[in-house]
């Protein structure tokens, strides 16, 4: 790790979104549009989440007002997700990257171990909730429905149609054990797309997975609406999905 510790582009670049854009800090508060990117621009979405004159780590603004996702994914969920779980991502990967640069600099070698796990957990976790929140849209917005273009076909020649896909994707994410995410994935190699299980929120992932669409179903995404019902979350979860971004992302991996 260098001096300027884990970079947005590093951190970025595990699930295949190599140099995505910043949110200065003075903008970071402010609702923003979902993102998207049209298909067949090959235009990289950018994202939010790091201050580079800081040289640090922020918490996003939400792409829409937090009662925009509603009756789906509730108010409440809203805000104490973004902005208790997701900060805490936030403020542990700058503690963790603080820790070993204090370290670099003469401090206790012994633990670069466990401060880098510190960084695999929170970067992620700061990645996948940033993903997370553009991964959605209000129905008015366009959320729900189905792809279109490259993607869709690319869902029925991987998974045989988008009725199949929507089927395998939703028991993968009901069955992950105890906490974790279900992404769809392009896989570097056949260029094909996949379905896995992430626990936790770094482990199990290929490496330089690319990823497209992805659900947290850590018990704060849905408790408060949902009780133990992760099936019930996981089809309201379906009606939202905001596919033009997700069809931006595979765009972004040709």
């Amino acid at each position: 790790m260098n001096n300027e510790g884990l970079n947005r582009r590093s951190a970025l670049a595990g699930i295949g979104l190599v140099g995505a854009g910043i949110l200065s800090a003075a903008h970071a508060t402010q609702p923003v549009e979902p993102l998207g990117v049209e298909p067949g621009t090959k235009k990289k979405p950018t994202l939010p989440g790091y201050d580079a004159a800081k040289g640090e780590f922020i918490l996003p603004a939400l792409p829409y007002d937090k009662s925009a996702l509603e009756p789906h994914i509730d108010a409440t969920t809203m805000e104490i997700h973004h902005g208790k779980h997701h900060k805490a991502y936030v403020d542990g990967l700058n503690k963790a990257l603080a820790a070993l640069r204090d370290i670099r600099e003469g401090g206790d070698a012994a633990l670069i171990k466990h401060w880098s796990r510190e960084v695999s957990f929170h970067a992620s976790g700061h990645i996948n909730h940033t993903l997370f929140w553009q991964m959605m849209a209000s129905e008015k917005s366009g959320g729900g429905g189905q792809p279109s273009g490259k993607l869709a076909e690319s869902i029925t020649r991987d998974f045989g149609s988008f009725d199949k896909f929507a089927a395998h994707f939703k028991a993968a994410a009901a069955q992950v054990e105890g906490s974790g995410w279900a992404w769809l994935i392009q896989e570097p190699l056949s260029q094909r797309l996949m379905i896995v299980q992430q626990e936790k929120q770094q482990d199990m992932m290929p490496t330089d997975a690319r990823a497209i669409l992805g659900i947290d179903v850590w018990e704060h995404a849905y408790y408060i609406k949902y009780q133990n019902k992760r099936s019930d979350y996981i089809s309201a979860f379906m009606k939202v999905i905001n596919w033009k971004f997700c069809e931006g992302l595979l765009a972004a991996t040709v």
